[in-house]
Order: C-alpha cells, then sequence, then structure tokens
C-alpha cells in the first residue's frame, strides 16, 4: 500500500502514521510542519493545502492506493472540495474523518448511519450553516457536512467517511481525559454528574487509527459511525481515574437539573456530561461488522495517564482550555448541596 496522509504529525494523523508503517506501507504526510515533527520514514512534503500551488506540487508525488484525511475539520467545505478534486487523479481512495455533528439529530436523537444528513454545499465557504439556540445544530456540523459532500463528488463509491463522537487516548489535544485524570489525582469530594450508571461511548484514538487503516485497504465506501459499541458507565469512567492516578477521591453525584441551575457549562466544565439524549446513542454496528474493534475504555485511560506522566506533551490547542470546572466553583457548589 502507498497511503497519503493528509496532516500526519499530531494525536489521530500520527496514530494513523505509525500503523501504516508499522503494517508496512509506504507513507507520505503532507503538513505545514509546523504542529510537531514527522515521523521517521515517511516522505514529508509541507504545504499548506488551501494553497492551490501547494496542492499540485502534492499531486505529482502520486499516486496513492489511499488519501487519509485527518487535517480538515477546520476548514470549510470548499477547501476540502479543492484538496479531493486537485487529488483525485493521484489517489484510488479517500478516507475522510468526519464527525457525528453532521447529523440533522444530533444530540437530541439516537443516530444510525442511515439518519438525515444537514445540508451543506460542497463549495461552501466557512459562513455557511449556523448554530442552533440551544446548541445544535452547529455551524460545525454543517461545514462538516459539505466537507462530506465535497469529498463524496470527488471521489463517488471510494470516498470513505468515517463519523466519530469523542475520540480519547494518548495525545489528546482537546483536553476532556487529561482534565478528569488530573481532577481524580487531586482527589478530595470530586464533582460529578449522575446518573453514575449513564453509559458513555468514547472511542481510542488507537481504534480509530486502525479502523480508517483497514478501510484505506478496503473496496468499501460510504458511512461509518465510531463510537465505542459497549462503551463504559461514568462510574466506571471516574473510578477507573480514580485508579489509575491514585487518587484519594470520592465522587459525589449530583443531579443534571442542579448542575444547570448552578451554572456547569455541559461538556466543557464537566467534560463529556451533556443531557442530550441522542449524544450517547449513536449506533457504530456498521463499523463493527467491517471490523471495528475497540479495546476497553479502562486501557484508554490507563495508557492516557502513562502518557501524560511521561512526555505527555499535547500539541497546544484552544479548546485545551476550555474543559474543566475550576476549584473554586466546583467547591462552591459541592459546600451548598
Amino acid at each position: 500500500m502507498r497511503l497519503l496522509v493528509m496532516g500526519g504529525t499530531w494525536f489521530l494523523g500520527k496514530h494513523v502514521v505509525e500503523g501504516a508503517l508499522a503494517r508496512g506501507w509506504e507513507v507520505t504526510t503532507f503538513n505545514r510542519g509546523r504542529s510537531a515533527r514527522d515521523a521517521d520514514g515517511v516522505e514529508a512534503i509541507h504545504g499548506d493545502r488551501t494553497n492551490l500551488t501547494d496542492l499540485e506540487r502534492l499531486a505529482g508525488h502520486g499516486t496513492w492506493d489511499a488519501v487519509i484525511d485527518t487535517s480538515s475539520s477546520e476548514l470549510p467545505p470548499r477547501d476540502v472540495l479543492a484538496a479531493a478534486t486537485t487529488l483525485r487523479s493521484a489517489a484510488r481512495r479517500w478516507v475522510h474523518i468526519s464527525t457525528v455533528s453532521v447529523y440533522v439529530g444530533w444530540p437530541h436523537q439516537p443516530l444510525t448511519d442511515a439518519s438525515p444528513l444537514l445540508d451543506c454545499p460542497a463549495d461552501a465557504d466557512g459562513s455557511y450553516g449556523y448554530t442552533g439556540p440551544d446548541g445544535s445544530p452547529t455551524q460545525y456540523g454543517f461545514q462538516k457536512a459539505g466537507g462530506e459532500r465535497a469529498v463524496t463528488e470527488a471521489f463517488g463509491s471510494a470516498a470513505v467517511l468515517l463519523r466519530p463522537g469523542v475520540i480519547l487516548g494518548p495525545g489528546e489535544y482537546v483536553g476532556r481525559l487529561p482534565w478528569w485524570l488530573e481532577r481524580a489525582k487531586r482527589g478530595g469530594r470530586i464533582l460529578a454528574p449522575a446518573p453514575a450508571e449513564q453509559r458513555i461511548q468514547p472511542v481510542d484514538v488507537r481504534d480509530v487509527a486502525r479502523f480508517a487503516l483497514d478501510r484505506a485497504a478496503s473496496s468499501e465506501g460510504g458511512g461509518f459511525n465510531i463510537t465505542h459499541p459497549e462503551g463504559i458507565t461514568f462510574r466506571g469512567f471516574v473510578e477507573a481515574c480514580l485508579a489509575e492516578t491514585g487518587g484519594a477521591g470520592a465522587p459525589v453525584w449530583v443531579d443534571p437539573s442542579v448542575l444547570i441551575e448552578q451554572g456547569v457549562k455541559q461538556w466543557t466544565e464537566l467534560p463529556l456530561w451533556r443531557t442530550h439524549a441522542g449524544v450517547w446513542a449513536v449506533d457504530s454496528s456498521r463499523a463493527v461488522a467491517a471490523g471495528l474493534q475497540c479495546r476497553p475504555l479502562a486501557d484508554t485511560i490507563r495508557d492516557t495517564w502513562r502518557w501524560r506522566t511521561g512526555d505527555g506533551r499535547p500539541v497546544e490547542h484552544p479548546r485545551w482550555a476550555e474543559h474543566g470546572i475550576v476549584p473554586e466553583k466546583e467547591s462552591k457548589i459541592l459546600a451548598s448541596l
């Protein structure tokens, strides 16, 4: 296999590259060379994917059996379309990392791979779409739906669309699991969202990378939801964080209505907590039937803590600062209960 990875130096892209090299594949990476160093053993091409001249120069290095695009999350559809169109003659398949946010029903309704998608043109710019008054749909979701359409217009049945929910694991740059681990390590009474038995479906970055590589080597196209088919309860998640960090903490499970009344921001101040009915009801059975295998999330928690206590330096990203309730606010809420 000859593989082109758009991105390839951090988090999911890094794991994709490492997995491809471990399979003995020839790997080319294309990025700006700013976030992190390219892996040893790849053909590293530096350039800006929003620059047509750079894309045409990249196409001259083909051909590839597949492209895995891990670097379009902040790009408008028209930039995705330009890259996919320019590289169409140089690649057989395109595996596109998208998101469950592309669905009309996200996060209010349970979802399957057949659920309706938000509508966005393939050539839309960054202004297209809107965010609803309750936070859904999101402009981000519209933009990502347009990106999917762009890839499909260019590659047809050779387009593969992977729609993960929450990705955790070593190298995480958003800060969801790292915050919970650090909070567990600090110990004491820990504000936790009830119900404790709520199952959540985050997926390990290494499992997403492996599935993306499998899809690159396959002949099947279409969309796949990527969520953990078994998941873990929130209680199990917090207890695993405590066990791994050695924290002497005690979670205090608080009713969501109280958390909302106290102004706790869902999804960020208590990462992974959201009250919408569909947020952890995303069916991934098509991906599982196609070979998606998800390790126990306790392993993800363990390996992320080992990464954090080792070299543990994520690529700097503004989303990291958004996550986690400040100790003063947490203490005030706990004292009021």
